[in-house]
């Protein structure tokens, strides 16, 4: 059972640094994993195929490969790459020239090696994968070094973004693409956030808006900003899967965690799905070019 001191979940989601944001994956990532029974981290893409969040989540990966124009012949950097389980789906769709999985989490790093050997059987894996413990905002690359900067459902915790977005301009070759997939506040004033409620503190984010994301990319000369809304295919449908299949997930999570984790879950993803349908919280796929 895992020990989650209240007070320090409550401060770590209030205060949102780096640290904070380490201790909360630390601490909450297996929520999901034993939800879907694999390493992916993001909330997933869901259609009216979509049975299970592994599916949707494999989904969002192929979704987001795809606006990133991703192909075999780039150095592509992945920022905030959890367990690297995104990471593993591209190397095998794309084979790409390199492929970097940046992380501050120096444990989930740690497990992305393990499970990157796992999965893929190469010789020349360690020439392929490059693994960094490092902050999005001062990226360890050389200037115009890369074809493709990813941060799929990360850049929700870059502070400032503004420095991450910078940084990746400075390491991307000329027409070399940024891509997010980001969780955003559909409006950026205060009204907005008082309507999330408790999902203000449960949803351990900086609650960026769409039109704060896209005007740093354009301050930062990014050229050909397209931007996707796709927040119904992803907190309503996750939402309800939850609602549907709550005792059997309940009863994993209870084997590992606290009753009163599972129930702030619960009630969080509940609050998700309310302000989802009202447009007040979003979700959206960014690709831009240098």
């Amino acid at each position: 059972m895992k020990k989650i001191n209240p007070l320090e979940l409550f401060l770590w989601t209030f205060r949102r640094k780096e640290k904070d944001v380490v201790n909360l994956y630390d601490s909450l990532s297996d929520l999901m994993r034993l939800a879907t029974g694999a390493d992916m981290l993001n909330f997933g893409y869901w259609d009216d195929k979509t049975r299970t969040p592994l599916d949707a989540q494999k989904k969002m990966c192929t979704i987001f490969g795809k606006k990133a124009l991703l192909s075999s012949e780039q150095n592509i950097v992945d920022v905030g790459s959890g367990f690297s389980s995104p990471a593993i789906q591209w190397s095998l769709e794309y084979s790409p020239v390199k492929l970097s999985c940046v992380n501050i989490n120096f444990t989930q790093l740690h497990d992305s090696i393990k499970n990157v050997n796992k999965s893929i059987k190469t010789d020349n894996i360690n020439e392929n994968f490059n693994f960094l413990n490092a902050t999005a905002t001062t990226l360890p690359f050389e200037k115009e070094s890369v074809e493709r900067v990813l941060a799929l459902e990360s850049a929700q915790h870059f502070k400032p973004l503004k420095n991450f977005i910078s940084e990746s301009y400075r390491i991307l070759k000329k027409n070399g693409i940024l891509a997010l997939a980001i969780p955003v506040m559909a409006e950026n004033h205060y009204a907005s956030m008082i309507k999330l409620g408790s999902l203000s503190i449960t949803w351990p984010s900086e609650h960026y808006s769409t039109e704060f994301v896209n005007s740093n990319l354009k301050q930062e000369r990014f050229r050909n900003i397209d931007l996707q809304k796709i927040g119904s295919n992803v907190y309503e449908p996750l939402a309800k899967y939850y609602i549907e299949n709550r005792e059997y997930i309940k009863n994993k999570i209870l084997q590992y965690y606290p009753a009163y984790v599972e129930k702030i879950l619960f009630k969080s993803l509940n609050k998700m799905k309310q302000v989802s349908e009202k447009k007040i919280i979003d979700y959206i796929l960014v690709s831009c070019q240098k």
